[in-house]
This record gives C-alpha cells, structure tokens and sequence, in this order.
C-alpha cells in the first residue's frame, strides 16, 4: 500500500494554519524538504514522525496513512446509518450516528458534515420534531462552529461551499441575515461554474451522460423554483394555479411517463392547488386535486425501495427509497391529512362529505384508497 504521509502532513497543516516554514523551523529542516515530501517526491526521516505527531496531535499510523482503508470502510459505514435514519426521519439517531463517528474520526470532514446537517435539522419546524424550537437555540454556536472550521480548514471544495451555504442559511434563520448574507455572496457564481465550463475538455464517450445531467440540473432548478413561487404564494392566486398548470406540463416534457413519479412535490403541489381552487370558490376543482394529491401520497408511502423513471432526455433515472432524506417520520398520508388538509385555505369545503372521505381514506380505509386509485 503506498503511503499517504505526504497528504497527510498537507491536509495536517492546513487545518491548524501551520505554513510549511514555520512546519520547517519546528522539525529543524528546510521548507523545501516539507515541500518534497508533500508532493510526494520523498519521505521525511523515521526520526521526525513522533515529532510531527506531536505538533499535529495524532498518532504516527495516522500520519503514516496505513489505516486510509479500514478508517474509508468505517467512515461508509457511519454514512450508510445516517442516511437509512434520515430517510426515517430520525433525526435523534442522526445526531447520535454523525457524533460517534465524529469522536472516532475527529479531523473526517465528511462526517464533520453530517453533524453539522444533522444538528440543523433538528431546528426544523416542518418536521414532526417536538423540540424543534428548543434545538435550534441549543445548537446554534455548535452549528456556526462546525460551519466555520469546516470553511476555513476543510480541503474538499465540495463539502466545504455546501457548509458555507447551510451557515449561510442558518445564520439568516436565526435572524442574522446581514451575516448570512456576506456568506451567500462569497460563494461562486454559476456562471463560471465546473458544469458551465467544463464541456471542451470532454471526451466523445462522456458528453452524452454529462449533457443528460446538465439537463437534469436545470429541471431540478426550474421545478424548485415553480415549486417556490407556489409553496411562498409570491402571485395571486389564479396566477398560481398557471404556474401549477406549467410544473405539470414541465414534467411531461421532461418525464416520458410522469406517472411513474413518487416523489414527495407530487402531492404537495397538487394538494397546494386544491387549496388555491378552495379558495378562489372553486370546491369541486379542489375537490379533484385532493384527490390527486391523495393518489400521490399513497404511491409515495407505497413505493419501492428502488425504482427506475424513463426519459429520453435524461436517461433512464433511478431512485432509492433510502435517498429521501426527512426531519418527519410520519407516513406521507398522515402528514397531508394532518397538516396540509388543515390549512385555512380548506375551511370553505371542510364540512363536505367528499372531503372527509379523503381524510379517511389517509387514515388508512383500504376501500377507500381502492376508490381513488380505481378512479385513474
């Protein structure tokens, strides 16, 4: 196994902002041998790695790099509980998987990561977390900590912007948007972005997956963004139902058969429109879109542990049950009868019978839930 010394001292000395001189000047060598041996060109001397183990506060196999694959294996192992937990909803267990594998792993920035996200999610209030409040003051300097050395310290660029923006945002969150703010803008512009600039180096083979993901990208943007301007109602109302209409018609453009989609905006966006037919006086347009969003909340709950989406745009897609990722551990159906078919928005048609028996049939009634399937 090659020895990872050199990448080690590296990722070592960054992190505690030790410049390879003063790095020098502490080992009694000259900065162009730690330069060597960071590029890997040569090994420093037997006789200096307890030395430079003490500086760093590790131990000589870390520095020697010997344990990459059994720390790789073990490292995969934390991130395969975390997310089967986050797909739950647990979030308690999150928290407790990211920190064991923070105190095993102190310097592991992924998993670093993951306690920072889990820690966040525990603050959130559209979850089914009963202490949400509580956990967002309580972890609040623990999350701008893990945010701000994982900025300054973390060499994975990916894992380092994707901290900066969740700081950014948890400082906004908290009430400090002038912070939040200054971070946001000290992220990169997407203009000049890898994926926008990255075509003319390609090779012939991986243009065609490479543009089928791009194109993915700016669905997933465009959708995100049609799902805000409904979620935020930023319109009025009959401009809203368009652009319910346009979220539709973008994925039958994209999807050549949207009826396989499980995902969760199905009967969200739906059930947001149910309520926008409700309130502009419409209650048998509501009544439809209830329904529809009651179908997509049964198939969401029902769906496979994996399954697969065809596009001739995008290729054949796949989806794993396990890659959704939740601060509620509610079934689907029980979060749109409780929470979502609450909203005032349904006070005009919640005396009707067809609205109860929609609630009943999230409630589990199998004949009814038979019905609305049957309906399609």
């Amino acid at each position: 196994m090659k020895l990872q010394i050199g990448k080690r001292i590296r990722e070592l000395r960054r992190e505690r902002n030790i410049t390879q001189e003063k790095l020098a000047e502490l080992l009694g060598v000259s900065f162009q041998s730690v330069s060597r041996w960071e590029s890997g060109v040569c090994y420093p001397d037997m006789e200096l790695l307890p030395v430079m183990g003490s500086i760093f506060d590790v131990t000589v196999d870390y520095l020697l790099g010997v344990d990459q694959y059994w720390e790789q294996k073990k490292v995969e192992d934390y991130l395969a509980q975390f997310q089967t937990a986050v797909s739950a909803g647990d979030i308690d267990a999150c928290i407790q998987i990211a920190r064991a594998g923070v105190k095993e792993f102190p310097n592991q920035y992924t998993l670093l990561n993951k306690l920072m996200y889990a820690l966040f999610l525990a603050g959130d209030e559209d979850g089914n977390i009963p202490d949400w409040e509580e956990n967002k003051k309580k972890y609040d300097g623990e999350i701008t900590k893990l945010g701000e050395r994982i900025r300054d310290h973390c060499p994975n660029q990916e894992i380092r912007l994707e901290a900066v923006a969740r700081l950014a945002f948890h400082h906004c969150d908290n009430g400090r948007r002038e912070q939040g703010r200054a971070l946001y803008e000290s992220l990169p512009s997407r203009r000049w972005c890898r994926e926008n600039a990255i075509w003319w180096a390609l090779e012939e083979e991986e243009k065609l997956p490479f543009t089928r993901q791009s194109i993915r990208t700016a669905y997933a943007d465009l959708a995100s963004n049609l799902f805000t301007l409904v979620s935020e109602r930023l319109l009025p109302d009959e401009e809203l139902i368009c652009v319910f209409e346009k979220w539709k018609e973008l994925n039958r453009l994209i999807f050549d058969d949207p009826a396989q989609m499980n995902g969760w905006s199905v009967p969200y966006m739906a059930c947001q429109a149910a309520g926008l037919y409700a309130r502009t006086g419409r209650p048998d347009a509501a009544l439809e879109k209830l329904e529809e969003a009651a179908r997509g909340a049964c198939a969401f709950d029902e769906r496979p542990e994996e399954w697969k989406v065809k596009s001739l745009l995008l290729g054949v897609c796949t989806d794993r049950r396990q890659d959704f990722e939740t601060t509620d551990s509610r079934p689907l159906c029980e979060v749109m009868r409780d929470k979502w078919m609450a909203h005032t928005d349904f006070d005009t048609i919640r005396d009707m019978g067809a609205f109860r028996r929609i609630k009943e049939m999230l409630s589990g009634r199998r004949e009814w839930k038979e019905m609305l399937f049957s309906a399609d």
